[in-house]
């Protein structure tokens, strides 16, 4: 009996939460429907739209600019103003750069230029029958008007060494001249040597006639003032004696006889230029000028000086050096 009694018990409770929990149910669903049918459905965001046409403006009568968001609101921005005016003021247009200051030229060119380099000498002509080649050196100073034309003034010496003939001729002349034993030392000179050189300052202007990045090309001629000169020495021995009292001999040369003579000269030539940078001023060179001393050679008597004045009885064993002189210069150097 008792368990009959506990089966329905059980039976009964059962259903009833059964019950109650079908009724919770479908009254949560009915609340969840009508708050769905009661909200405001959201617009869909179209981005393409929206990077397409940010922003409408006004008509043309406004200056009003209205901005357009993705949700379909609209913001009336502040007007633009341009000064009272409609339009920008128009570009200013600009021509070529103008660099002109102290040190500079209207189209970027240095106003200012030097130079320095060395090489060597070409004998030409004539003057090849008594000198040979020795070394040259040449520093200058000028103004450059603009890159394609500028003047230099240079300092040049050249240098010169004597052909054997010429020393031979010379040591031969020199030992058959008269001498008086009684007042001089007469005994032959055993060997002789000698040498030459030219200086001079001349005014050069130069012409730049292909200019490249790097590259660069030029011609150069100008006059000036040219000073010769030309020795002849003997060997001999000297003595040297330094501060202890220690006494050394040494071989040297003697100059025995000298010869100078002054004169006007012109000068013509080509030169090339390296830059080592597009953006720097210094510039490698090399440099070749035909150079001509105009030297007047007057009348003479044997071996009577001819650049002496006229009541002069000065003698001269080296006419030559009174001679119009042509050499080549070739210089290799550095101009910023």
């Amino acid at each position: 009996m008792h368990i009959k009694i506990s089966s329905r018990l059980s039976t009964i409770l059962g259903r009833t939460a059964a019950v109650t929990f079908l009724a919770a149910a479908g009254t949560l669903g009915l609340s969840a429907q009508q708050s769905s049918g009661t909200a405001t459905a959201m617009p869909e965001f179209d981005l393409k739209g929206s990077l397409a046409a940010p922003a409408a403006l006004s008509s043309s009568s406004s200056n009003d600019m209205v901005y357009v968001s993705p949700l379909g609101e609209t913001a009336k921005a502040e007007p633009l103003s341009f000064g009272g005016a409609e339009q920008p003021p128009p570009r200013r247009r600009y021509g070529r750069p103008n660099y002109s200051d102290r040190h500079t030229n209207a189209d970027g060119s240095s106003k200012w230029a030097f130079e320095v380099g060395g090489g060597f000498t070409l004998p030409t002509g004539g003057t090849h029958n008594y000198f040979t080649t020795s070394y040259d050196f040449q520093v200058g100073a000028g103004r450059n008007f603009n890159k394609k034309f500028g003047t230099m003034v240079d300092f040049n010496w050249a240098n010169f060494g004597m052909q054997s003939n010429t020393l031979n001729n010379q040591l031969n002349l020199y030992n058959n001249l008269p001498c008086d034993p009684t007042q001089f030392d007469c005994s032959p000179i055993p060997q002789l040597g000698g040498h030459g050189h030219v200086w001079s300052f001349s005014l050069d202007p130069i012409y730049n006639f292909y200019q490249s990045d790097k590259l660069g090309a030029y011609v150069t001629g100008g006059v000036g003032f040219y000073h010769k000169t030309a020795t002849f020495t003997t060997p001999s021995v000297g003595t040297y004696c330094d501060y202890y009292g220690f006494c050394y001999q040494y071989q040297a040369n003697t100059p025995i006889d000298s010869y100078t003579s002054n004169a006007a000269g012109f000068n013509g030539g080509l030169g090339l230029t390296y830059k080592f940078s597009r953006f720097s001023n210094v510039r490698f060179f090399v440099e070749g000028k035909y150079i001509y001393t105009a030297n007047s050679r007057r009348a003479e008597t044997g071996t009577t000086a001819a650049n002496t004045p006229a009541n002069s009885t000065a003698f001269n064993a080296f006419p030559q050096n009174s001679a119009p002189t042509t050499f080549i210069p070739i210089i290799f150097g550095l101009r910023f």
